[in-house]
């Protein structure tokens, strides 16, 4: 039976973290807080978990979840090669609400859809995320709603969309508060996406896909001209 598990009182955190990393060890979905928005989880290197993601949210393969990390040393385990802008990226905004899109390490055995070699990645700042990840190793993480519907701000939210297709939902309050939501949407708190994927063949630049909670302003701050012109591309990735 599916249940909210309020992470502010010790004995319920304790109980939902183990029953949400059982349920990751079994394949199962969890909901997670992070400091964007809400997001669904699965083992990222379970395709059959992976799957069970896309179906929850209504998406195919053509949509690949994101994942999440522990820390910035993962960076360079999942991703083939990471170009200096993006590492001046993550050295400022992670732990954060940046997203990176970068070739993926092609020894890696995953399978998160339809992804042309690639892979999204992020740190959050949200505590409640960074201990379950310390523990579970990287995240298959998307949005936590049902496709079409606004990402949950808060597990109330996400159960409403995902139901008992999800095992364990953690309660860390509401998402996004340290952010101004800046993102395409009105309220949207969602992570900002670049992506570097192009980085060796368009002349060095970092392209903006999704605009979020991170600046324009203050990416191109870090990494100047190394940032595309090219406006955001809207619908490229589901991430939190």
């Amino acid at each position: 039976m599916t249940r909210i598990y309020d992470c502010s009182v010790d004995t319920e955190y304790a109980a939902g973290k183990r029953l949400a990393l059982s349920a990751i060890g079994r394949g199962a979905l969890i909901v997670i807080p992070t400091d964007t928005v809400y997001g669904i989880a699965a083992d990222a290197f379970s395709p059959e978990a992976v799957q069970k993601l896309l179906d929850a949210k209504g998406r195919d393969r053509t949509s690949p979840p994101p994942v999440l990390i522990p820390r910035i040393t993962a960076l360079d385990a999942l991703a083939e090669s990471v170009p200096q802008p993006i590492r001046d990226l993550v050295a400022e905004f992670w732990p954060g609400g940046l997203t990176v899109i970068l070739h993926a390490q092609p020894s890696l055995v995953w399978d998160l859809g339809e992804t042309r070699g690639t892979v999204a990645l992020r740190m959050p700042s949200n505590p409640i995320a960074l201990d379950l990840l310390s523990e579970t190793g990287p995240l298959a993480v998307s949005s936590a709603n049902v496709s079409g519907m606004p990402s949950a701000i808060d597990a109330q939210g996400a159960e409403d969309m995902l139901g008992t297709s999800v095992a364990v939902y953690l309660d860390g309050g509401v998402a996004g508060l340290t952010y101004q939501a800046i993102g395409e949407r009105p309220g949207d708190t969602s992570s900002t996406i670049v992506d570097a994927t192009g980085f060796d063949t368009n002349g060095g630049k970092v392209v903006i896909v999704r605009s979020g909670v991170i600046s324009r302003e203050a990416i191109a701050a870090v990494i100047g001209a190394a940032l595309a012109d090219a406006e955001p591309r809207e619908g490229v990735i589901d991430t939190p």
